[in-house]
């Protein structure tokens, strides 16, 4: 009582008794967790976006370690972690706001955060740069043409959407205009993204300065190059995407009809292909719309924060989500995702 006593009487004004007491509050919510498994399934799913059953089965199939040593010998396990990284990236909060759910420190939800994107991206990049995967084998391609088809699009050998996103971030202090996008007048990075009929996102390149063209992402993600090995049948006979003006026409990549002068037939084209590729942009929504962290730029800072691997590993899982619940655009088409398994084999 005695120094309690002579801490107040230090105390030189109302704030700074203010100031101690939440600062004391603070401290002790750290110690005091949240249950986790008293929420329903309801609570749990807005928390982390994925039913409780589904989380232990997902991070079994990411293959996340039983026990998640970090490199400051911060330990959780592979649940936990997953749950933390979700958590993270699905609100646009502060690091410390979920201390009280995981009753852990601002310093090891950072480390464990950390350390989990890494295994993610390290364990599952590939998924996001290989074409070469089952899930896209000639057969499957096949039922996606189909199905782009069916929805009345004149293109008859479509597998997929090619787009181009930026993601606002914070403005850096150094090399602000190599990330200023001046078509956006925004500081970001862009990325490119292939989204298939059944809402996956089957290629993603990026991170790149916010300030390329598009096409120059195209020639520099080098994606033509995997379309011409994977994307061609034995009789020569190819699949292709179909992307925005802002790319140029190949085989492999079909843009709308360009021009001051078209005909009523191409206008008819664009107007039906363009019905069908508004899909990419659903996708990309449904990434934002899961990992809202993703979208509040005051807190993506380049050059303090793995930026560009946010949105990796959350497209990642995305996918995942994807696999288990569904979309819009598979919806739309009427085609089903590949199992989990089969993705993250």
């Amino acid at each position: 009582m005695a120094d309690n006593s002579m801490i107040l009487a230090a105390l030189e004004n109302d704030d700074e008794l203010l100031l101690l007491l939440n600062t004391e509050e603070r401290e002790k919510s750290v110690l005091h967790k949240v249950n986790i498994d008293a929420l329903n399934d309801e609570q749990f799913r807005s928390m982390f976006r994925f039913q409780r059953e589904d989380m232990t089965r997902l991070s079994c199939a990411l293959r996340l370690p039983t026990k998640v040593v970090c490199e400051n010998r911060t330990v959780c396990s592979g649940m936990q972690g997953l749950c933390i990284l979700i958590r993270r990236l699905a609100y646009p909060s502060r690091l410390e706001d979920p201390s009280h759910v995981f009753g852990r420190s601002k310093a090891e939800l950072s480390y464990i955060c950390n350390t989990v994107l890494n295994l993610i991206d390290s364990e599952h990049g590939h998924l996001l740069e290989n074409l070469n995967q089952s899930w896209l084998a000639h057969n499957q391609l096949d039922e996606m043409v189909d199905s782009v088809r069916r929805c009345d699009a004149p293109l008859s050998n479509c597998w997929g959407f090619i787009d181009g996103t930026v993601r606002p971030i914070c403005r850096p202090q150094e090399n602000q205009r190599l990330v200023f996008n001046g078509h956006k007048r925004i500081h970001g990075l862009k990325f490119q993204s292939i989204v298939t009929p059944n809402g996956m996102i089957a290629h993603l390149f990026g991170p790149i300065e916010g300030r390329r063209h598009d096409a120059g992402m195209l020639r520099e993600s080098g994606i033509e190059t995997q379309m011409q090995r994977y994307m061609t049948t034995q009789n020569n006979e190819v699949y292709s995407v179909y992307g925005d003006p802002a790319y140029p026409i190949s085989p492999y990549i079909i843009p709308p009809f360009r021009g001051g002068v078209i005909t009523a037939q191409q206008m008819r084209f664009n107007k039906k292909m363009s019905a069908v590729r508004v899909s990419v942009e659903w996708t990309f929504g449904k990434v934002l719309s899961l990992f809202a962290f993703l979208d509040y730029k005051k807190n993506q800072k380049l050059y303090l924060q793995p930026v560009g691997k946010y949105y990796r590993v959350a497209a990642i899982l995305t996918n995942c989500h994807t696999i288990l619940y569904g979309s819009e655009t598979g919806k739309f088409f009427g085609l089903c995702p590949p199992t989990l398994d089969e993705y993250l084999s």
